[in-house]
């Protein structure tokens, strides 16, 4: 039964994703936005609400340590997750749509959008993890830190939409509109515009929806097969929050449109790097030490990887994305061995 339930949640994320990247792809083209914008800024953002709102009811919802360590822990797994898994998955899409004629293996995108955020993701993340480190326990520390993610945040968004960018083009009309189209009622832009943002939102609901549903189903069979509640926490639970992402970047990498899935990974990254941490700083003791301060620093190191080869290459090629995989995997084994 749990195995038909995880199935059936897995449809439904599908099911989403495809109707989010459609809705966004139409939002953005109705606007006349470019690549950058619409996948680093409005898909990534969107995707990473659910993610973030969870370290925001931990922190504020429960009283006590045990809230600000699930709120942390949430806070630091999120970018973990889309260093490794994510930007995993984007290699992967690629190379399942090569090995079935439709593309060629190749990385399409655009040097500039993604050296700028990586290079956003680097400075924010490293500024939170490596300065209390070395000096600890000093709150107005955390409030200066916290301002600079936030106001760094600010500069990334300013410089987005400045960039240069290629426009976007919808892959197919609206979902949402082919009932009107069958009754042959004509939609202006703006209704289309307004449907295409009700329907991505209706989208990321259900597919929040559907992830819960899917860890539900996981830790009923975790359970069977006996894994433990905390290699739950550590290494499944964080799969379903990061989920609309990675079906998002799989499906538009499927569809060779690599500047929308590539962004909507490393978008969500800066997000993830600037406007949670600095929530954790604000309002946790923030003390990232074990386990959490590998997750962290495997984030640090595959960023500057990326962003080392795209400026002396300026490109990216798929199988450079394995690395992202094979760190999520020896933080799996670390996870076991270190239980």
């Amino acid at each position: 039964m749990a195995i038909l339930e995880a199935l059936f949640a897995l449809a439904i994320i599908l099911i989403c994703a495809e109707l989010f990247t459609n809705g966004v792809e139409v939002f953005g083209e109705k606007l006349n936005l470019s690549q950058a914008v619409v996948g680093s800024i409005l898909a990534a953002v969107g995707t990473a609400l659910p993610e973030t709102i969870i370290p925001l009811v931990a922190i504020f919802l429960y009283q006590g340590d045990a809230g600000s360590h699930i709120g942390v822990g949430a806070i630091l797994g999120a970018p973990f997750m889309l260093t490794t898994v994510g930007l995993f998955l984007v290699g992967l899409g690629i190379t399942l749509s090569y090995l079935q004629g439709k593309r060629p293996f190749k990385l399409y995108l655009e040097p500039e959008t993604f050296k700028r955020d990586f290079s956003f993701f680097l400075l924010s993340y490293s500024l939170a993890i490596t300065i209390p480190l070395i000096q600890p326990n000093t709150m107005l520390l955390h409030y200066i830190l916290a301002f600079i993610l936030l106001i760094n945040y600010g500069v990334y968004l300013y410089l987005t939409f400045r960039a240069e960018s290629l426009e976007v083009e919808a892959y197919k009309d609206l979902y949402f509109e082919k009932p009107f189209k069958a009754l042959k009622i004509k939609l202006g832009k703006t209704k289309i515009i307004y449907l295409a943002f009700f329907q991505a939102v209706i989208a990321i609901l259900v597919m929040i929806k559907g992830a819960h549903l899917f860890v539900h189903a996981l830790e009923i069979l975790s359970q069977k097969f006996g894994l433990s509640p905390l290699l739950f926490a550590l290494i499944v639970a964080p799969l379903a929050t990061e989920l609309p992402e990675k079906f998002n970047s799989l499906i538009w990498t499927w569809r060779g449109k690599d500047v929308l899935a590539l962004g909507n990974m490393t978008g969500a990254m800066v997000f993830q790097s600037t406007f949670p941490v600095s929530i954790g700083l604000l309002f946790t003791p923030w003390k990232i030490e074990g386990l959490a301060l590998v997750s962290a620093l495997i984030a640090i190191c595959l960023g500057l990887i990326y962003l080392v080869f795209l400026h002396i290459f300026k490109h990216l090629p798929p199988l450079l994305l394995t690395l992202s995989g094979i760190s999520y995997i020896l933080y799996i084994y670390l996870v076991i061995t270190l239980r």
